[in-house]
């Protein structure tokens, strides 16, 4: 395989422009793993075989799944955009899939997921994206390695002999193809994940002449010229569609070779992806809607997953994190949407995200009435509370001074309300004279 590739093979700034507008979606890990309860890589982790597994596949009968709750949630979230897990590393597939009876049509429940899924989505104004994982701890074909149920196996590495992972490759592109041609126009397409370089017990990791990632991508461009397409193929470029930090906020936006590229954060309620029942760490509605803030004053996208129930339903922490979002959203959305990365710099506890000539400061420790912003004297016509559009004062090199001097020649000075205003975290709007 090439050591480059062909800059042709990405999409140019323009066709993102909707990506970098809508700022926020929502992940769905859902498949078998939701009946165990107990992780998505709970057939990695517990070393468990095919025959083992068998249960959650035979059981699986979601029937109380309905995609238009689950997208009108994601709406009133907030959110934009949804990808959802068409298959995960342990093979099974959510859709009627022509290649493998390990799909959800041959369970209990009967039917494709996928195609009232994308429905539903759609009639509530989101775009839509699937999720493929490159791993497959089903397929006959797809090696044994340092994530595989066998790896621990004695004969791991002669049960490999068998496995050919050019067929693999070739199973993954017509299960690709199935997905971008049997649903309509899909917005972005989530490959995951590479590993190459990594071995356990002398079993190899996988990367791109495993996947033929040069292959699949070409394939996926001919079938969705459009499509956004993630960063996990392992290719060689300094300008992927978008690149995807996973679980935590970058200090500074994600440069390659010097160049700020698109990029998207996932980032989950709890510690794992897929629906977990004893799950503890749930994240409090401050540390949820700060991480979507983050995202944005660095220019970048939040992508918050939910993991629904073996039934099919959101659990209620999940729903509760939801409207957490929507409630503060509702207030402050115009200062997330279409917004991004300041040059101002913003004061200790705060964030700045801006959209042309509107600034907007995001108040995570609420002061004692002053907040002191740098560079920002003569530079402000106008500052309210966006949660309820109340005026806010300031004292600046442009205002007359009040209860106190100002800071510095270059300072403006906001005189903020004792008592923080009843919302997760408050905003400022700032009309700028010149932007």
């Amino acid at each position: 395989m090439t050591d480059s590739v062909s800059p042709d093979l990405f999409l140019p700034d323009e066709k993102k422009a909707w990506f970098n507008h809508d700022r926020f979606g929502m992940f769905i890990h859902w498949g078998i793993y939701a009946l165990a309860a107990r992780h998505e890589w709970v057939k990695s982790r517990e070393l468990i075989d095919d025959a083992g597994y068998q249960k959650y596949f035979d059981n699986f009968d979601p029937d109380l799944y309905d995609p238009r709750e689950w997208a009108r949630r994601a709406r009133e979230a907030g959110m934009k955009y949804v990808v959802l897990t068409a298959k995960h590393h342990d093979g099974f597939c959510l859709w009627d899939s022509a290649t493998t009876d390990y799909k959800a049509t041959k369970t209990p429940h009967g039917a494709d997921l996928l195609k009232p899924f994308v429905e539903a989505f759609r009639a509530e104004g989101l775009k839509v994206g699937f999720y493929y994982s490159l791993l497959d701890w089903h397929h006959p074909d797809f090696g044994i390695d340092m994530y595989h149920p066998l790896r621990d196996r004695e004969d791991a590495a002669e049960l490999n002999k068998s496995r050919d992972i050019k067929r693999y490759a070739e199973y993954m592109r017509q299960q690709v193809t199935e997905l971008l041609t049997g649903y309509g126009k899909i917005d972005i397409i989530w490959f995951d994940f590479s590993y190459e370089g990594r071995t356990y017990k002398g079993l190899p990791g996988k990367g791109r002449e495993d996947w033929e990632s040069l292959e699949l991508l070409k394939l996926v461009r001919k079938l969705a010229p459009d499509i956004i397409v993630n960063n996990r193929l392992d290719l060689p470029t300094d300008s992927p569609d978008m690149t995807t930090p996973e679980q935590y906020t970058p200090r500074t936006p994600p440069m390659m070779n010097g160049k700020e590229v698109t990029w998207e954060m996932c980032q989950t309620f709890s510690g794992s992806w897929g629906y977990y029942r004893d799950e503890e760490s749930w994240k409090s509605p401050a540390q949820l809607i700060q991480i979507l803030i983050d995202g944005v004053a660095l220019g970048g996208n939040l992508l918050m997953n939910v993991g629904p129930t073996a039934r099919g339903t959101f659990d209620q922490r999940a729903i509760d994190a939801l409207e957490a979002y929507g409630k503060w959203m509702h207030l402050h959305g115009r200062a997330i949407y279409g917004a991004g990365r300041s040059e101002y710099q913003a004061p200790d506890g705060c964030r700045f995200t801006q959209k042309g000539d509107r600034l907007y400061l995001h108040i995570y420790n609420w002061p004692n009435r002053y907040l002191h912003l740098d560079g920002l004297a003569g530079k402000v016509k106008y500052a309210q509370l966006l949660n309820d559009a109340s005026e806010v004062l300031w004292i600046g090199a442009d205002a007359d001074p009040h209860f106190v001097p100002p800071v510095g020649e270059t300072t403006l000075t906001l005189d903020l309300p004792v008592k923080k205003p009843d919302v997760v975290v408050p905003v400022v709007e700032l009309i700028l004279k010149d932007a």
